[in-house]
């Protein structure tokens, strides 16, 4: 059986946009979809009343949204599964044998807000990419956005995103944000060609990064940016009318951090649009 989508459920209001999303695309890779909901009770006793009473509301909160997604996608096998510890563990979990988690995430939380938090712990610690999806209108937008760091890593990501549009029938922008060198001309280094050379170094990274690209989708029209605006905003402001944002879990290069926790804590927290991460495997350095 091919590897099912896992959507995270609860009570959010960015959870029927969340769910929308992930029927729709299970009906178009003919899919089956889990619907996970954790009940955490870390802190409740047998004793309690409340278990029960917890029991019940999640169960009621997962037939509800079966009922939807039966209506959303007829065709689609929809299962529900109910667990008990945090969201965290219990999506980590069904991660292992999924092909995507799909988890809401509100559009306008502060950094470091609760549902941000709960985006960024299932990303990382989860076996498969993870797709957060915001409340705002999925309709009139275009294109998928790739951001790369010029690492070897990198380049998963926009093999991941490649693929991706080339399925959507998307145009697809690979974009590399950099520190501009005018930040160290300030402190008494040389202009002129040291910055000639340098962007051009930053366009051969770009060039790179896409190599192949081409050959393996020769129908797909790709777009290369260079931007020296700090990454995460670089990032958001590309995605902001994109149909979707796909960016590595991990980062390593010129600029260590660009795809590491700051930038994608960032992006959930000013989610442009829907935003796949994916984990990136480390490229031994054989050299």
């Amino acid at each position: 059986m091919k590897e099912p989508i896992v959507v995270g459920i609860n009570d959010s209001g960015a959870n029927e946009a969340a769910l929308t999303w992930a029927m729709h695309r299970a009906a178009a890779l003919k899919l089956p979809v889990r619907l996970v909901h954790a009940v955490d009770d870390r802190w409740m006793s047998e004793a309690f009343v409340y278990n029960e009473v917890a029991s019940k509301a999640a169960t009621k909160l997962l037939t509800t949204a079966k009922a939807h997604a039966a209506r959303l996608e007829p065709t689609v096998d929809v299962r529900t599964v109910l667990v008990s510890g945090t969201a965290g563990y219990a999506l980590r979990k069904r991660s292992k044998k999924a092909s995507l988690v799909v988890i809401g995430s509100g559009t306008h939380v502060r950094a470091g807000g609760r549902v941000t938090d709960r985006a960024l712990q299932i990303a990382s610690v989860a076996l498969c990419p993870v797709a957060v999806v915001g409340e705002d209108p999925l309709k009139n937008r275009h294109g998928v956005i790739v951001g790369v760091d010029g690492s070897e890593e990198s380049t998963q990501a926009v093999a991941f995103a490649a693929s991706e549009a080339d399925r959507e029938g998307e145009e697809l922008t690979v974009l590399h944000a950099f520190p501009m060198p005018g930040s160290w001309l300030q402190k008494g280094l040389p202009e002129g060609s040291f910055v000639e050379q340098f962007m051009e170094e930053e366009r051969m990274v770009l060039a790179e990064t896409i190599a192949g690209l081409a050959e393996e989708y020769p129908d797909l029209v790709v777009h290369k940016v260079l931007a020296s605006d700090p990454p995460a905003q670089a990032l958001t402001e590309a995605a902001s009318k994109a149909k979707l944002l796909v960016l590595g879990s991990r980062g390593s290069g010129r600029i260590k951090r660009l795809l590491l926790g700051s930038t994608a804590h960032a992006v959930l927290a000013q989610l442009a649009c829907p935003t796949i991460i994916i984990r990136i495997r480390r490229v031994k350095n054989t050299k």
